[in-house]
């Protein structure tokens, strides 16, 4: 039975919305005090941030694991041949590296004395693998080498200062001809600073264009882009001193900045166009300012929290490095969200009036439709809802986009398929999705790396670059019974499938400890590695010491990242759930509409595999990834799924958050569906375009970062986000809801009554204040 209901708390919601209405018109009355403090804390944070900032790095352990219990026993019991290792690789393409021979010692020398270093071999005077492929140290024409260094801690979290010491021990074999180049986690020490600069300058500049060309002021355009870099500025600061308290991945300020920018500039954009269009209607800029953070600055205030709802999902994951970097990103949207409410007002009230004095061509904000030609309006219509009609404003005629809902209405099973069938196209990859962890043979060759990287393979094969160590824990085994457990083992390790050569068991110091390692017939990112793997710790080994109180372990830099594989992928569907299933509940507490809810999570994870598959395609099957500056066909980061889920669920609730509000909006004014739809496309569709055209030029811009894993995730980024904005938002969106009618806000009165009161527009019409649908 449908019938009216009064606001749930209407007084409540009054009180809060007045909040953000005298936030909004104290910050642009006094824009000078609030511009001077955004820019005091900027100053402030940077320089406190250089001063005692933290530095990143991909020093992270997972605990439990069977790779770092591994880890530790081999501390425990050898610490030498523990820790965490990585080649410094010689090579001469002239002679023999035996005439070096004492260069060679002079550096293997030098390089133990260096801090945290446990220990350093050399390859010249190391014993080679003999009866199977050569795997070194040392090549069978004596021309490429490499010197396996232990360090008690991840190299690449020793800071860049720390390569000053070892380019000095290494300077006499540089000095006598030799190529020598830094592999695993020292090479990664070693590559060039990240420098984002130019991506932000690429976003920056075809956001300029696409503002002046959506709205045509210059002041408009230029606003939301300063007071975006004002507050991502801010968030990196604040970034940089919580990585002095914790541990962050170096790739996190450049995500930070990449979701930081986006959300920034969309929210600005967002408030700026309420704003001006509030300016056209007639109110003075105080007032203007205030009702625009009052309206579309609580859909901001939702908004952000959904995106930062969604990133703190990540947390579900269980591992610290994958928490961490939501928490990374939404330092960045909380400050966008603060930047909206306060320093966009703050710059509202310092243009005025003169906000579209400087313009390319007639300004324009928002498109308020007027009552269809001899349509007789009901009370409420021909005004937006929450606000009185003005003397200025008349009738207006239907532009594009409204003409455009109408043919959505009048088809909107035809328009229904199209945006399933396109979907279901670009997702279909995903079904052959292959997560791994990107080697570097996929880095630029102006890394040493990968150069490093090159070398061994030539030499050595591919699997030396990601040696396996195996680790036999026989310490609770009897003394009389070690000699035979030796010989079963060593037979066990005998023929492995996919393993290129297994070195034959070694017993540590204290005879505690079996040691021997693995080398895969294929590159430590390859899918038989990671099988190699897997065999090795649930099959080879423990059958190897079957009937023995004896533990085995799989360990090393390659073990440790398929540890990681399987629990980020045992863990994601755990995620996608947990997220969506917020994402669900703040969208029914706002719009009180089940359908709505459902419907909004559905059509988001829709878009979201769709961006997967466009991923999967370009950089596991290779379509256009040379053109990205990726060599080769390479699997997708484990951890990049994960990321983009919660990343891209957020953001997409950004856009469908302002497009519902003004649904909603439209439909508690007139108990029209149909039309409170075409209203909403009409006056939305301008600013969605720009906001996702400038959040994709944003993300894209970062495909030209040399880091593999930022051109994944700014790929995935920027093609969710222009899926979301077209097929979902022009073709899904409207006919989903046309095709539901009134039954869209139908929410049960019993689930009504539990759900908190949200106000996504600040009208005090939220919740139960539905024209109809409650039952």
């Amino acid at each position: 039975m449908s019938h009216q209901q009064p606001a749930h708390g209407s007084g409540t919601l009054v009180r809060r919305a007045g909040v953000l209405h005298a936030t909004g018109s104290w910050c642009a009355r006094h824009f000078v005090v609030v511009i001077v403090l955004w820019i005091a804390a900027l100053v402030a944070l940077q320089a406190v941030q250089h001063a005692y900032g933290g530095d990143y790095s991909d020093n992270f352990a997972i605990p439990g694991t069977q790779s770092q219990d591994g880890l530790d026993v081999l501390e425990k019991h050898a610490p030498s041949a523990g820790g965490y290792s990585s080649q410094v690789v010689v090579h001469d393409a002239d002679k023999p590296l035996s005439g070096l021979s004492s260069q060679m010692s002079t550096v293997v020398g030098s390089l133990q004395k260096l801090p945290d270093v446990l220990s350093a071999q050399n390859p010249l005077t190391a014993p080679s693998s003999t009866g199977g492929p050569d795997v070194g140290p040392l090549s069978a024409d004596g021309k490429t080498a490499y010197i396996i260094v232990r360090f008690s801690e991840q190299p690449s979290s020793l800071g860049s200062g720390y390569l000053d010491g070892v380019d000095s021990a290494v300077r006499p074999l540089r000095s006598a001809g030799a190529e020598v180049e830094y592999g695993g986690s020292l090479g990664e020490l070693a590559r060039p600073k990240a420098n984002d600069r130019v991506s932000e300058a690429i976003g920056f500049g075809v956001a300029v264009l696409v503002l002046l060309i959506g709205f045509g002021s210059l002041l408009a355009a230029l606003l939301p882009l300063i007071t975006a870099l004002i507050c991502v500025v801010c968030g990196l600061g604040l970034l940089g001193l919580l990585a002095a308290a914790t541990t962050f991945a170096t790739v996190s300020p450049t995500l930070a900045t990449m979701i930081g920018l986006g959300v920034g500039i969309d929210y600005a954009l967002f408030l700026v166009t309420r704003h001006r269009q509030n300016l056209m209607d007639g109110r003075d800029p105080v007032a203007a300012a205030g009702a625009a953070t009052a309206t579309s600055g609580r859909a901001v205030l939702l908004s952000g929290c959904t995106v930062i709802i969604a990133l703190c999902g990540l947390w579900v994951s269980g591992i610290g490095f994958i928490g961490k970097l939501g928490v990374a990103a939404a330092v960045t949207v909380v400050t966008a969200v603060l930047g909206a409410l306060t320093l966009v007002p703050a710059m509202l009230g310092l243009t005025g009036r003169y906000i579209d004095r400087i313009h390319v061509r007639k300004p324009v904000a928002e498109v308020e439709p007027g009552p269809e030609p001899g349509a007789e309006p009901g009370p409420e219509r021909g005004a937006r809802p929450g606000r009185e009609p003005t003397a200025e404003r008349g009738p207006t005629t239907h532009g594009t986009w409204h003409r455009y809902a109408q043919r959505v209405e009048r088809r909107p099973w035809w328009f229904l398929a199209a945006g399933v069938v396109v979907l279901a196209v670009l997702a279909f990859p995903v079904f052959f999705i292959q997560l791994g962890h990107i080697g570097d043979g996929a880095d630029p060759k102006s890394f040493t790396d990968r150069r490093a990287y090159d070398l061994m393979s030539t030499a050595f094969g591919p699997g030396s670059n990601g040696p396996l160590t195996l680790v036999i824990d026989q310490s609770e085994v009897p003394q009389s019974d070690r000699s035979a457990l030796e010989s079963q083992a060593q037979q066990s390790l005998a023929k492995v499938p996919d393993a290129a050569f297994i070195t034959p068991l070694t017993a540590t110091q204290d005879g505690d400890v079996l040691t021997a390692t693995a080398y895969s017939v294929a590159a430590p990112q390859d899918e038989r590695t990671t099988s190699l793997v897997n065999h090795l710790s649930d099959d080879v080994l423990p059958a190897a010491v079957h009937g023995t109180a004896a533990d085995t372990y799989v360990t090393g830099t390659t073990a440790g990242q398929v540890d990681f594989l399987d629990i980020v992928s045992s863990r994601l569907p755990l995620i996608i759930a947990v997220v969506v299933g917020l994402a669900f509940l703040v969208i029914l507490a706002v719009f009180r509409g089940l359908l709505v809810a459902v419907k909004a999570a559905l059509l988001n994870v829709l878009s979201i595999a769709a961006s997967y598959g466009v991923v999967v395609a370009v950089f596991q099957w290779g379509w256009g990834g040379p053109a990205l500056g990726v060599s080769g066909d390479v699997p997708i980061e484990s951890y990049v799924p994960m990321m983009m889920f919660a990343i891209v669920f957020g953001l997409s609730m950004d856009y469908e958050i302002f497009l519902l509000t003004r649904i909603h909006e439209a439909w508690l004014a007139t108990n029209d569906p149909r039309a409170s739809v075409a209203h909403a496309l009409e006056i939305t569709a301008r600013v969605i375009t720009c906001a996702a055209l400038i959040m994709v030029s944003v993300f894209a811009a970062f495909i030209i970062s040399d880091n593999i894993v930022v051109k994944m995730l700014g790929l995935g980024l920027a093609v969710s986000v222009l899926i979301d904005a077209t097929v979902v938002r022009l073709l899904l969106v409207p006919a989903v809801m046309t095709l539901l009618g009134r039954a869209a806000w139908w929410t049960p009165r019993w689930l009504d009554r539990v759900l908190p009161h949200l106000d996504a527009e600040g009208s005090g019409t939220a919740g139960g204040a539905k024209a109809s649908g409650n039952t």
